[in-house]
Protein backbone atom coordinates (compact mmCIF):
# COMPACT_ATOMS: atom_id res chain seq x y z
CA UNK A 1 0.00 0.00 0.00
CA UNK A 2 1.15 3.53 -0.61
CA UNK A 3 2.20 5.66 2.35
CA UNK A 4 1.08 9.27 2.72
CA UNK A 5 3.32 11.91 4.18
CA UNK A 6 5.09 11.21 7.44
CA UNK A 7 2.79 11.96 10.36
CA UNK A 8 -0.21 12.48 8.07
CA UNK A 9 -3.55 11.73 9.72
CA UNK A 10 -6.08 12.95 7.17
CA UNK A 11 -8.28 10.18 5.80
CA UNK A 12 -9.26 10.80 2.17
CA UNK A 13 -11.37 7.62 2.20
CA UNK A 14 -13.77 9.29 4.62
CA UNK A 15 -13.73 6.51 7.20
CA UNK A 16 -15.20 7.09 10.66
CA UNK A 17 -13.32 9.04 13.31
CA UNK A 18 -10.86 7.12 15.45
CA UNK A 19 -12.33 5.40 18.52
CA UNK A 20 -9.35 3.22 19.44
CA UNK A 21 -5.57 3.43 19.15
CA UNK A 22 -3.67 0.13 19.11
CA UNK A 23 0.06 0.50 19.55
CA UNK A 24 3.01 -1.83 19.74
CA UNK A 25 5.58 -1.04 22.44
CA UNK A 26 9.22 -1.87 21.65
CA UNK A 27 10.48 0.14 18.68
CA UNK A 28 7.12 1.92 18.47
CA UNK A 29 5.70 3.61 21.58
CA UNK A 30 8.86 3.12 23.62
CA UNK A 31 12.11 4.86 22.86
CA UNK A 32 15.19 2.72 22.39
CA UNK A 33 16.06 3.13 26.08
CA UNK A 34 12.61 1.58 26.86
CA UNK A 35 11.29 4.84 28.29
CA UNK A 36 7.96 6.51 27.57
CA UNK A 37 8.60 10.17 26.78
CA UNK A 38 6.71 12.97 28.51
CA UNK A 39 5.20 13.91 25.16
CA UNK A 40 3.90 10.38 24.65
CA UNK A 41 2.50 10.18 28.20
CA UNK A 42 0.63 13.43 27.57
CA UNK A 43 -0.67 12.21 24.20
CA UNK A 44 -2.00 8.96 25.69
CA UNK A 45 -3.84 10.87 28.41
CA UNK A 46 -5.23 13.34 25.87
CA UNK A 47 -6.54 10.48 23.73
CA UNK A 48 -8.44 9.01 26.65
CA UNK A 49 -9.91 12.41 27.55
CA UNK A 50 -11.05 12.77 23.94
CA UNK A 51 -12.87 9.43 24.12
CA UNK A 52 -10.27 7.46 22.14
CA UNK A 53 -9.42 4.18 23.86
CA UNK A 54 -5.78 3.05 23.88
CA UNK A 55 -4.68 -0.58 23.74
CA UNK A 56 -1.06 -1.63 24.16
CA UNK A 57 -0.57 -4.60 21.82
CA UNK A 58 2.80 -6.28 22.27
CA UNK A 59 4.84 -9.43 22.03
CA UNK A 60 5.94 -8.88 25.64
CA UNK A 61 4.68 -11.16 28.39
CA UNK A 62 2.50 -9.72 31.12
CA UNK A 63 5.41 -9.64 33.59
CA UNK A 64 7.27 -7.13 31.37
CA UNK A 65 4.44 -4.60 31.22
CA UNK A 66 5.56 -2.47 34.17
CA UNK A 67 7.16 -0.05 31.69
CA UNK A 68 3.69 1.16 30.63
CA UNK A 69 1.36 0.02 33.42
CA UNK A 70 1.27 3.53 34.89
CA UNK A 71 0.15 4.98 31.56
CA UNK A 72 -2.86 2.80 30.81
CA UNK A 73 -6.21 4.48 31.36
CA UNK A 74 -9.86 3.52 31.34
CA UNK A 75 -10.25 -0.21 30.70
CA UNK A 76 -6.70 -1.05 31.87
CA UNK A 77 -6.33 -3.90 29.39
CA UNK A 78 -3.34 -4.83 27.25
CA UNK A 79 -2.81 -7.53 24.64
CA UNK A 80 0.37 -9.47 25.35
CA UNK A 81 2.41 -12.33 23.87
CA UNK A 82 1.38 -11.46 20.30
CA UNK A 83 -2.28 -11.93 21.05
CA UNK A 84 -2.08 -15.02 23.23
CA UNK A 85 -3.21 -13.14 26.34
CA UNK A 86 -5.32 -10.17 27.38
CA UNK A 87 -4.20 -8.84 30.76
CA UNK A 88 -5.54 -6.27 33.22
CA UNK A 89 -2.76 -3.84 34.06
CA UNK A 90 -4.92 -2.19 36.72
CA UNK A 91 -4.92 -5.55 38.52
CA UNK A 92 -1.19 -6.22 38.35
CA UNK A 93 -1.20 -7.98 34.99
CA UNK A 94 -3.78 -10.65 35.79
CA UNK A 95 -4.95 -12.72 32.84
CA UNK A 96 -8.42 -11.90 31.52
CA UNK A 97 -8.24 -14.13 28.45
CA UNK A 98 -5.75 -16.73 27.24
CA UNK A 99 -5.47 -18.19 23.74
CA UNK A 100 -2.96 -20.99 24.37
CA UNK A 101 -0.75 -22.99 22.04
CA UNK A 102 -1.80 -26.63 22.48
CA UNK A 103 1.10 -28.71 23.74
CA UNK A 104 0.74 -31.42 21.05
CA UNK A 105 1.01 -28.75 18.36
CA UNK A 106 3.98 -27.17 20.14
CA UNK A 107 5.75 -30.53 20.26
CA UNK A 108 5.10 -31.04 16.55
CA UNK A 109 6.54 -27.58 15.83
CA UNK A 110 9.68 -28.36 17.85
CA UNK A 111 10.26 -31.63 16.02
CA UNK A 112 9.60 -30.07 12.62
CA UNK A 113 11.91 -27.10 13.15
CA UNK A 114 14.70 -29.27 14.50
CA UNK A 115 14.61 -31.09 11.16
CA UNK A 116 14.11 -28.02 8.95
CA UNK A 117 16.69 -25.79 10.68
CA UNK A 118 19.24 -27.85 12.63
CA UNK A 119 20.78 -25.87 15.47
CA UNK A 120 17.49 -24.26 16.53
CA UNK A 121 17.02 -23.86 20.27
CA UNK A 122 13.75 -23.17 22.08
CA UNK A 123 12.17 -21.40 25.00
CA UNK A 124 8.64 -22.00 26.26
CA UNK A 125 6.60 -19.02 27.47
CA UNK A 126 3.80 -20.05 29.85
CA UNK A 127 1.31 -18.06 31.87
CA UNK A 128 3.54 -18.71 34.88
CA UNK A 129 6.87 -17.74 33.33
CA UNK A 130 9.45 -18.79 30.78
CA UNK A 131 11.67 -21.90 30.56
CA UNK A 132 14.65 -22.59 28.32
CA UNK A 133 16.71 -25.17 26.56
CA UNK A 134 20.39 -25.33 27.56
CA UNK A 135 21.57 -23.75 24.28
CA UNK A 136 18.96 -20.99 24.19
CA UNK A 137 20.75 -17.60 24.38
CA UNK A 138 20.49 -15.98 27.82
CA UNK A 139 18.64 -12.85 26.69
CA UNK A 140 16.49 -12.42 29.78
CA UNK A 141 17.18 -15.44 31.93
CA UNK A 142 14.69 -15.87 34.74
CA UNK A 143 16.27 -17.24 37.93
CA UNK A 144 13.13 -19.35 38.42
CA UNK A 145 13.28 -20.92 34.97
CA UNK A 146 13.66 -24.63 34.35
CA UNK A 147 16.44 -25.49 31.89
CA UNK A 148 15.64 -28.62 29.88
CA UNK A 149 14.86 -29.75 26.34
CA UNK A 150 11.69 -28.32 24.84
CA UNK A 151 10.25 -31.83 24.66
CA UNK A 152 10.69 -32.21 28.41
CA UNK A 153 9.29 -28.76 29.13
CA UNK A 154 6.22 -29.45 27.02
CA UNK A 155 5.54 -33.06 27.83
CA UNK A 156 7.10 -34.47 30.96
CA UNK A 157 6.35 -33.73 34.61
CA UNK A 158 8.21 -30.48 35.23
CA UNK A 159 7.33 -27.29 37.11
CA UNK A 160 4.35 -25.55 35.47
CA UNK A 161 3.51 -28.62 33.39
CA UNK A 162 -0.19 -27.78 33.65
CA UNK A 163 0.17 -24.08 32.82
CA UNK A 164 -1.10 -22.86 29.44
CA UNK A 165 1.60 -22.31 26.83
CA UNK A 166 1.38 -18.80 25.39
CA UNK A 167 4.10 -19.18 22.80
CA UNK A 168 7.30 -20.89 21.81
CA UNK A 169 10.42 -18.93 20.98
CA UNK A 170 12.88 -20.43 18.52
CA UNK A 171 16.38 -19.07 18.01
CA UNK A 172 18.97 -19.90 15.37
CA UNK A 173 22.62 -18.89 15.76
CA UNK A 174 23.41 -18.46 12.05
CA UNK A 175 20.38 -17.94 9.81
CA UNK A 176 19.22 -14.56 8.55
CA UNK A 177 16.13 -13.55 10.57
CA UNK A 178 13.80 -13.28 7.57
CA UNK A 179 15.12 -16.52 6.08
CA UNK A 180 14.57 -18.29 9.39
CA UNK A 181 10.99 -17.03 9.58
CA UNK A 182 10.26 -18.08 6.00
CA UNK A 183 11.80 -21.50 6.63
CA UNK A 184 9.71 -22.01 9.74
CA UNK A 185 6.49 -20.96 8.05
CA UNK A 186 7.11 -23.24 5.10
CA UNK A 187 7.93 -26.24 7.28
CA UNK A 188 5.38 -25.81 10.06
CA UNK A 189 2.93 -23.11 9.08
CA UNK A 190 0.12 -25.68 9.13
CA UNK A 191 0.78 -26.31 12.82
CA UNK A 192 0.98 -22.82 14.34
CA UNK A 193 1.36 -19.10 13.65
CA UNK A 194 4.90 -17.75 13.17
CA UNK A 195 6.22 -14.20 13.40
CA UNK A 196 9.18 -12.21 14.68
CA UNK A 197 9.90 -8.93 16.44
CA UNK A 198 13.63 -9.21 17.14
CA UNK A 199 16.45 -8.02 14.85
CA UNK A 200 18.08 -11.42 15.48
CA UNK A 201 17.00 -14.84 14.22
CA UNK A 202 14.40 -15.25 16.96
CA UNK A 203 10.89 -16.28 15.94
CA UNK A 204 7.75 -16.37 18.04
CA UNK A 205 5.22 -19.18 17.67
CA UNK A 206 1.56 -19.00 18.71
CA UNK A 207 -1.51 -21.15 18.19
CA UNK A 208 -2.96 -21.19 14.69
CA UNK A 209 -4.98 -18.06 14.12
CA UNK A 210 -3.56 -16.22 17.13
CA UNK A 211 -2.01 -12.85 16.37
CA UNK A 212 -2.10 -9.29 17.57
CA UNK A 213 -4.74 -8.64 14.92
CA UNK A 214 -7.09 -11.49 15.78
CA UNK A 215 -7.13 -10.74 19.50
CA UNK A 216 -7.48 -7.01 18.90
CA UNK A 217 -10.44 -7.78 16.62
CA UNK A 218 -12.09 -9.74 19.43
CA UNK A 219 -11.57 -6.88 21.90
CA UNK A 220 -12.96 -4.37 19.42
CA UNK A 221 -15.97 -6.56 18.65
CA UNK A 222 -16.78 -6.66 22.36
CA UNK A 223 -16.79 -2.85 22.36
CA UNK A 224 -18.74 -2.39 19.14
CA UNK A 225 -15.72 -0.83 17.43
CA UNK A 226 -15.19 -1.51 13.73
CA UNK A 227 -11.77 -1.88 12.05
CA UNK A 228 -12.31 1.48 10.33
CA UNK A 229 -12.44 3.13 13.74
CA UNK A 230 -9.03 1.75 14.77
CA UNK A 231 -5.65 3.44 14.27
CA UNK A 232 -2.68 1.07 14.70
CA UNK A 233 1.09 1.55 15.03
CA UNK A 234 3.98 -0.89 14.64
CA UNK A 235 7.52 -1.48 13.47
CA UNK A 236 8.19 -5.21 13.07
CA UNK A 237 6.71 -8.23 11.23
CA UNK A 238 4.60 -9.26 14.24
CA UNK A 239 2.65 -6.02 13.68
CA UNK A 240 1.82 -6.61 10.01
CA UNK A 241 -1.53 -8.37 10.48
CA UNK A 242 -2.69 -5.69 12.93
CA UNK A 243 -1.66 -2.87 10.62
CA UNK A 244 -3.41 -4.53 7.69
CA UNK A 245 -6.59 -5.06 9.74
CA UNK A 246 -6.93 -1.54 11.12
CA UNK A 247 -8.68 1.15 9.12
CA UNK A 248 -5.69 3.45 9.50
CA UNK A 249 -2.21 2.23 10.31
CA UNK A 250 1.22 3.77 10.69
CA UNK A 251 4.64 2.24 10.23
CA UNK A 252 7.31 3.87 12.33
CA UNK A 253 10.19 5.68 10.67
CA UNK A 254 12.42 2.86 11.94
CA UNK A 255 10.10 0.07 10.72
CA UNK A 256 10.98 -3.12 8.86
CA UNK A 257 10.38 -2.73 5.08
CA UNK A 258 7.55 -5.27 5.13
CA UNK A 259 5.80 -3.23 7.81
CA UNK A 260 6.10 -0.06 5.73
CA UNK A 261 4.53 -1.91 2.81
CA UNK A 262 1.62 -3.15 4.96
CA UNK A 263 0.72 0.15 6.63
CA UNK A 264 -1.53 2.82 5.15
CA UNK A 265 0.66 5.62 6.50
CA UNK A 266 4.01 6.36 8.06
CA UNK A 267 5.11 8.44 11.01
CA UNK A 268 8.51 9.40 12.38
CA UNK A 269 10.63 7.02 14.42
CA UNK A 270 10.10 5.82 17.96
CA UNK A 271 12.87 8.03 19.33
CA UNK A 272 11.09 11.04 17.83
CA UNK A 273 7.72 10.20 19.44
CA UNK A 274 6.11 9.06 16.20
CA UNK A 275 3.04 7.62 17.94
CA UNK A 276 2.47 10.84 19.88
CA UNK A 277 2.76 12.89 16.68
CA UNK A 278 -0.22 11.07 15.18
CA UNK A 279 -2.25 10.84 18.40
CA UNK A 280 -1.98 14.60 18.86
CA UNK A 281 -3.53 15.06 15.42
CA UNK A 282 -6.25 12.49 16.16
CA UNK A 283 -7.12 14.35 19.35
CA UNK A 284 -7.21 17.66 17.48
CA UNK A 285 -9.60 16.10 14.95
CA UNK A 286 -11.81 14.76 17.75
CA UNK A 287 -11.93 18.12 19.53
CA UNK A 288 -12.72 19.95 16.29
CA UNK A 289 -15.51 17.49 15.50
CA UNK A 290 -16.98 17.91 18.97
CA UNK A 291 -16.92 21.68 18.69
CA UNK A 292 -18.56 21.52 15.27
CA UNK A 293 -21.27 19.31 16.74
CA UNK A 294 -21.90 21.81 19.54
CA UNK A 295 -22.55 24.67 17.10
CA UNK A 296 -26.19 25.73 16.73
Amino acid sequence: MGSPAVGSVGDPAGRPAARLVATDLDGTLLRDDKSVSERTVAALAAAERAGIEVFFVTGRPARWMDVVSAHVHGHGLAICANGAAVVDLHAGGTFQQVRPLPRPAALDVVRTLRAAAPGTSFAVEMTTGIHYEPLYPPFFLDPGATVATAEKLLYEEVPDAAAPVLKLLAQHPELDPDVFLATAREAAGHLASFTRSSPTALIEISALGVSKASTLALCCEQRGISPDEVVAFGDMPNDIEMLSWAGRSYAMGNAHPDVVAAASGRTVGNNDDGVAVVIEQLVAEAVAAQRAGDLP
